[in-house]
């Protein structure tokens, strides 16, 4: 679905005015690395933003990356919305991916694990093991490594065997003969993702309270064992990383969940889009394998340290010193919530605004609890995208089912990576008589909503909960997120209706307060910013402010750039890509763009309009991306209590345009710059609501 006929009437922004997706992705990855080169930052913490990196790097190859390839495959001629042609983004994409990777390792190697060394932290690499450490290394080889290794020998009758994707590999060169008279000179031997990637070594082996080793440390070691009688000319850690869109035919499947079920272990094995391997590699071995992976050089990644840091992220957890982490901090309760009191009375006393993960997310654990518990409430409905493998909130859902109540679940079988656990609790909540739905064909349920119908004398009231995050109690400790308890008729009336929408059949009823995707989000949008650019043409003040994740829908960019030309002061606090380019003359001379990145993932999205003095404040599950307008299941809802309002602004958007040391300042060029405080006080977003909401308010 596209937009409407009156939108697409706008004139499209000329491409030299937008900012290539794919690079705005990785110029995200390189804000993020920024903190693990921030000395500023806990050094622990630093590790983790190595880690994190990586993990976001893999997930751009197994699917942006991967989408080039298909596209260039295709030999589609097709170009983004910026010009570029799929073999121009990837050539692009390659050269600075390249670049980061080669930093982050230059990070690990030259400053982090050196820093970590000089706190009693130590990775023990193979030269510098003693005779005690070698000893025990060679005995946890041959206790805990050795059963469950499965060497390859290649040759005709051991073809290259199939490479899990993202897992851990080592390509063994070797000279001699076995003992069937066989010399192919190559091996695999493959890793069990069960095995850990780093060994926690006793302190009196050590010398140290923390003395760590790799796996691949050990194996390079004694691969040797493995083939008896033959000499390792060389031993090469790599990893291959795999396309991961799942193919499901919206048309053809009758039985989505049994379709993907089918699907989901071809993810492991599909295209290969990356090869990462240890830099001490040999040319002829990098050579056979990017030739059994049908790969070109440019997918070839060669590191110094492991293939895959990702699995260094438990270290931290490891380690108890509090010292080199973030301070501990107990998410705050508003006053309001403090006393165990029932939460529906509650509510009818008020919209209740929760901001996460300054202030806890147990309420929106309660709300569905306490409404399977309550013999008053007839009905729960509720959306699922991302919750986790141990939700407590499925769990309570579950148990409403099995007490008879009427239970709506609106599963997204489709949310990538998490399609599993999804499609468990899917089976969990069907055995016990909820009933479970897919969303809609062709569109992602994103919409973060939950519905409680209760019989209050002798009436049915309906209280809801909608937010801009998903239902998974651990991420809400670790995203920003508002969420928002009501009972406001206008609003829970347009939640009943949206999820009547969803599981029946019909045309789309008309929204009293929410915004909806596909329908009317895109529309609304644009009438709000063509709203204040017609103010400021009159000559009136005109603001928008809106903070969110991505910015790359076309003809909202059109409008934006439609409005900083009309005088229409515009600040654009945007996580990760944007499409659009601030501060070009003529064009968005009014437009400021600006990213946060720090100790939070920033996940909110609130959308301000100064509207005439009459402000209007929305919070939505949606980016303003062709995606999230079109061909998702969205909401914008409306914060009407004048108080809760004014929280949103000061909690929400003021602090983060005040930021000057995790803030980073797009250019028209669409690099970052970051902020500085220069003479002005040092002022950090999350730290202020930190403190600001670090206990409990009302």
């Amino acid at each position: 679905m596209r937009p409407h006929s009156r939108l697409t009437s706008m004139t499209l922004p000329a491409p030299d005015t937008l900012i290539n997706r794919e690079l705005g992705i990785l110029a995200f990855q390189r804000r993020v690395l920024a903190q693990a080169d921030d000395d500023a930052i806990p050094l622990l913490e630093r590790l983790k933003f190595l880690c994190i990196v990586s993990s976001n790097m893999d997930e751009f190859f197994e699917v942006r990356v991967a989408g080039l390839k298909e596209q260039i495959r295709a030999n589609t001629s097709q170009r983004s919305d910026d010009g570029m042609t799929p073999r121009q983004q990837y050539q692009a994409v390659s050269e600075l991916a390249h670049e980061l990777v080669s930093r982050q390792y230059e990070l690990f190697n030259r400053e982090v694990i050196p820093q970590l060394a000089e706190q009693g932290i130590h990775f023990i690499r193979r030269t510098q093991w003693n005779e005690v450490q070698a000893a025990w290394i060679r005995d946890y080889f041959f206790r805990e490594l050795m059963p469950v290794l499965t060497p390859v020998g290649l040759d005709p009758s051991h073809p290259f065997p199939r490479v899990l994707n993202k897992s851990l590999n080592f390509a063994v060169e070797l000279s001699g003969r076995d003992a069937f008279g066989r010399n192919s000179g190559a091996a695999v031997v493959q890793a069990p993702r069960a095995l850990p990637r780093v060994i926690h070594m006793p302190e009196e082996i050590s010398g140290h309270e923390y003395g760590f080793v790799f796996l691949s440390s050990i194996l390079h070691a004694h691969v040797g064992e493995l083939f008896t009688g033959m000499t390792v000319e060389g031993c090469y850690q790599f990893r291959v990383t795999r396309n991961s869109d799942l193919f499901v035919d919206d048309e053809e499947t009758k039985n989505l969940r049994q379709a993907l079920q089918g699907e989901l272990p071809q993810r492991h094995f599909g295209a290969a889009v990356r090869l990462e391997v240890a830099d001490n590699c040999s040319e002829s071995m990098a050579n056979f394998l990017l030739e059994q992976f049908e790969l070109d050089r440019d997918a070839l990644y060669q590191v110094h340290g492991p293939v895959n840091l990702v699995r260094l992220m438990q270290v931290p957890d490891w380690v108890d010193r509090a010292e080199l982490k973030f301070p501990p901090f107990v998410p705050a309760l508003p006053a309001r919530l403090a006393k165990p009191e029932n939460l529906f009375e509650q509510i009818r006393k008020g919209d209740i605004l929760l901001h996460h993960p300054f202030e806890s997310f147990q309420p929106v654990i309660d709300f569905i609890e306490q409404a399977a518990a309550d013999p008053n409430v007839v009905a729960i409905r509720q959306t699922v995208y991302r919750t986790g493998t141990d939700s407590k909130l499925m769990m309570a859902l579950i148990r409403a089912a099995q007490s008879g109540k009427e239970v709506t679940v609106v599963v997204e079988l489709l949310a990538r990576f998490d399609e599993e656990a999804n499609i468990n609790w899917a089976q969990q909540l069907e055995e016990v008589g909820a009933h479970v739905i897919y969303g809609v064909v062709g569109h992602k349920t994103h919409a973060k909503l939950a519905l409680v119908i209760r019989r209050e004398d002798g009436e049915l009231k309906r209280y809801a909960h909608l937010g801009t995050g998903n239902y998974h109690a651990r991420t809400a400790r670790l995203y920003t997120d508002f969420g928002l308890l009501t009972v406001d008729e206008s609003i829970t009336a347009d939640v009943n209706s949206l999820f009547t929408q969803i599981t029946g059949l019909g045309k789309a009823g008309k929204l009293k307060r929410l915004w909806q995707s596909p329908f009317t989000m895109h529309g609304e949008v644009i009438a709000a910013i063509e709203h204040e650019t017609a103010l400021a043409s009159a000559g009136k003040p005109a603001t928008i402010i809106a903070k969110m994740n991505a910015l790359l829908e076309p003809n909202v960019i059109s409008a934006l750039y439609a409005a900083s030309q009309a005088g229409v002061r515009i600040e654009l606090i945007i996580r990760g890509v944007c499409a659009l380019r601030p501060g070009v003359p003529g064009l968005s001379d009014n437009i400021r763009v600006r990213s946060v990145v720090g100790r939070f993932l920033e996940h909110t999205r609130i959308f301000y309009f100064l509207n005439d003095g009459e402000e209007r404040v929305y919070l939505s599950s949606a980016d303003w991306m062709d995606r999230n307008f079109f061909r998702r299941i969205e909401t914008g809802f409306p914060v009407l209590n004048p108080k809760l309002k004014k929280r949103v602004i000061a909690e929400g958007l003021k602090p983060y345009l005040r930021d000057n040391l995790q803030a980073w300042e797009m250019q028209a060029d669409g690099s970052f710059r970051r902020r500085s405080p220069r003479r002005a006080q040092p002022y950090s977003a999350q730290a202020e609501l930190l403190a600001l909401l670090g206990k409990d308010r009302k």
